[in-house]
């Protein structure tokens, strides 16, 4: 999934809550939750969401909501990924897919 965003150097909590279609407490209960997010907050408690932590969102958002894994579930998940990368993650996917079909192919 991909956030409809545009490029900027920080993001408010609604913003990135209308490009995921959540609501904003879920994204407040989702930092409580996951210690991969952690926007930044000014003195008066406005978080300010870099593309970084978008981009662990998605990812969270992803796992929770698409694949539908429990917060343990998509905790252990993100635990697995090297370095916390959701990108390398679905590289190294991808990587074990082509060697499988190319298995697959040898065979036919």
């Amino acid at each position: 999934m991909e956030a409809n965003l545009p490029e900027k150097r920080y993001y408010s909590i609604g913003e990135v809550a209308t490009a995921l279609d959540v609501k904003t407490s879920l994204l407040r209960f989702w930092e409580k939750e996951f210690k991969q997010i952690q926007p930044k907050k000014k003195q008066s408690g406005v978080r300010k969401y870099t593309p970084e932590d978008v981009q662990q969102i998605q990812f969270i958002h992803h796992l929770l909501k698409e694949k539908g894994l429990t917060i343990e579930g998509a905790k252990k998940e993100l635990k697995r990924i090297p370095s916390g990368d959701p990108k390398r993650a679905l590289i190294e996917k991808l990587q074990k897919i082509k060697v499988e079909l190319l298995q697959i192919k040898e065979q036919l």
